[in-house]
């Protein structure tokens, strides 16, 4: 973690603000960020105004800004790939929900901590009997994730070594696949395979064991070429990051996106 820009909250301890940092802060009014378009409950496009993404990691972000005197957009910029082109080439300020990666760091400031962290667990069905506590108990077993599903470097390394595991497209094929018996075991991030399971009408066939198998982060990351970026900005985004973790925000912003999330998948899609 030490070759990442990253800034803890210790380098802030005692920092007074100076003239000089009050007038580069005053410089940024406005932050436009983007992100991945199909991440609920932290991040997905708003079905009422598809320009704009909503969730849980866009609501922290503009709390936070809101407390800095600092206006936030959180806009659709296509798939995730091109998100994270707009922001590096500048035209947008930072991306919402960036994996951490030593090949960007020439091109993003990532802040610690993550802004939220997304728990993956092992989907199985309620009478398949496998009660896994580790992963040595998957030897022998099939399983699926959707190619959506982000996981840290270290632990995609170990499933590509250790697990039979297959790529579909989405979360809903991958709970799909499960519940008619052709893998044993769906990977899945825990809040995001609750809501489908019970839109999809498979509470009672599917089930999350305790098994947290791996937990990546999403952090803010700073475009290098945007104007906004600066030691000021970078310090007090970090600052907000850290109380909000610290208080169990971040954990209430995820539950109110799963309760909303829901209730859109309960609304009959409209035709235009």
């Amino acid at each position: 973690m030490g070759a990442f820009r990253v800034l803890w909250p210790c380098v802030l301890a005692g920092w007074l603000m100076s003239p000089a940092m009050a007038a580069a802060a005053a410089k940024c009014e406005r932050l436009i960020a983007s992100g991945s378009p199909d991440a609920p409950p932290y991040l997905w496009r708003d079905p009422q105004d598809p320009r704009q993404l909503m969730g849980a990691n866009a609501d922290l972000l503009r709390q936070a800004a809101q407390e800095l005197g600092i206006t936030v957009e959180v806009l659709y910029a296509g798939k995730r790939s091109q998100a994270q082109e707009e922001v590096r080439s500048g035209r947008m300020d930072l991306l919402v929900d960036a994996s951490l990666n030593s090949a960007q760091l020439e091109a993003f400031d990532y802040l610690q901590p993550a802004i939220s962290h997304n728990e993956i667990v092992l989907w199985t069905r309620a009478d398949s009997g496998l009660a896994a506590q580790s992963l040595a108990d998957l030897q022998g077993h099939s399983g699926v994730r959707s190619q959506r599903t982000r996981l840290t470097p270290e632990f995609e390394a170990l499933a590509s070594a250790q697990l039979q595991l297959q790529t579909v497209g989405g979360l809903t094929a991958a709970l799909q696949k499960l519940a008619l018996g052709e893998v044993d075991y769906a990977l899945a991030g825990r809040y995001a395979g609750r809501v489908l399971v019970e839109s999809l009408g498979l509470a009672a066939d599917l089930q999350a064991l305790a098994l947290v198998v791996d937990r990546p982060g999403f952090h803010l990351a700073l475009s290098s070429n945007s104007a906004c970026n600066d030691p000021w900005l970078r310090g007090q985004l970090t600052k907000k990051m850290t109380e909000s973790a610290a208080s169990g925000l971040a954990d209430e912003a995820i539950k109110r996106n799963l309760d909303l999330w829901k209730r859109q998948l309960q609304q009959p899609v409209s035709k235009q």
